[in-house]
Parts: C-alpha cells; structure tokens; sequence
C-alpha cells in the first residue's frame, strides 16, 4: 500500500507543503535579506537532508543511497522532518493548516504500514 501512486502523490505533495512551510516560517522569523536567505536555505536544508540520508533499495525512494542509513534512522528523520513543518504553521498561528497537514502525515503513515514495517526492519 505503501508504494501505491496515489499514496506516493500524496507524499509528495506533503513533502512540496513541507518545504513551503518552512519556507514561510523562515521568511516570518527574520527581516530584510536574512528573510530571502531564511527563504532558500531552509528549504535547501531540508531537501539536503530528505535526499542524502537512505535506507537502500527504498521501493518509495529511487534506492540510492547517498549517506546509507538503517530503516528506524530513515524513519525518524522523516518524522522530525515533517513534523518540523507541522510546528512550523502551528508557530505562525496557521491551526487549521497545520492540524489539515499534521492528518494527512498521520493518514500516509497509516497507509504505508507495509513501508513502516520495512523500514523498522531494515538495517
């Protein structure tokens, strides 16, 4: 279920919303060019992280690995991840986004047990 297409476009759409928020949150932290830096680097950051840290032959991922990581390290890095996008709209007083975004996560997880399942199992 987990590599279902519609529940891979909807990761990828939470992780496009994850990477605005942030973006958002950034901007609203800082004032003058440290807004428009807060803008491209969080997101960088963020990419950097989601892109270099896998779990090999990850059937949601292409299967590289640049940085090989174990499955519960993947895992948590994502949660952290996403979560960090989630408290961020939740910082900017944007609830009902925040908790729309923080169910949707919920409902993809709950969707891609199988995955939860590999990556916990995963070395």
């Amino acid at each position: 279920m987990g590599s279902h297409p519609i529940n891979l476009a909807l990761r990828f759409l939470l992780e496009l919303a994850a990477l605005i928020a942030v973006a958002y949150w950034g901007w609203h932290q800082t004032e003058g060019i440290m807004q428009f830096v807060s803008v491209i680097g969080l997101p960088l950051l963020w990419m950097m992280l989601w892109g270099i840290f896998n779990v090999p032959d990850d059937p949601s991922r292409s299967g590289k690995a640049p940085v090989k990581v174990p499955g519960w390290v993947r895992l948590l890095l994502e949660i952290v991840l996403f979560g960090s996008a989630v408290w961020a709209l939740y910082d900017l007083s944007l609830m009902w986004i925040s908790l729309m975004v923080g169910g949707l996560l919920i409902l993809h997880y709950v969707l891609s047990y199988d995955r939860m399942g590999w990556l916990l199992r995963s070395k």
